[in-house]
């Protein structure tokens, strides 16, 4: 997937932030039960044109790439945190989205990491590892689509 111009924020006291790739999650993020959430698909549209946008799933459920199979994002299936990790490993630019223990080792190596606390719950040692913490994906999406959200939240 290739993006057109990433995004850039101006975040006070801490300069400006690019971001070219988002790097998220399936089950438990954009889908619960193996399906997505509404709303999800139309903003991963919008941003698609801004951002390489990345699943990054053990599919427990086995429905990813069917439900994933006609929106502008690659799917990897990954087995563990550290599979996940290793997909991140020196790339910079970086958005990472996620709900669950095996999406830490992601958050340490990400720009700029989201916990999303959704129908399926958060992993609380993810919240120590998250920049934000949101209620649902289309808060954690509508955050990129509306950049100067950022420089509000992560403002010293």
């Amino acid at each position: 997937m290739s993006a057109a111009g990433g995004i850039r924020v101006q975040i006070p006291e801490r300069g400006v932030r690019e971001f070219t790739d988002l790097v998220c999650d399936f089950n438990g993020t954009l889908a619960l039960d193996g399906a997505l959430l509404p709303g999800v698909a139309e903003r991963l549209h919008q941003l698609a044109d801004r951002l390489r946008i990345t699943v990054l799933t053990s599919d427990t459920y086995g429905t990813a790439r069917a439900a994933l199979a006609e929106l502008p994002v690659a799917v990897e299936t990954v087995r563990s945190g550290r599979d996940k990790a290793r997909w991140l490993s020196g790339k910079t630019g970086v958005v990472a989205i996620g709900n669950g223990q095996n999406d830490i080792a992601m958050m340490w190596l990400a720009d700029l990491t989201v916990a999303v606390i959704g129908p399926e719950g958060v992993a609380p040692d993810l919240l120590r590892h998250a920049h934000l913490a949101v209620r649902d994906i289309t808060d954690a999406l509508d955050l990129l689509l509306h950049p100067q959200r950022l420089a509000a939240t992560l403002r010293l």
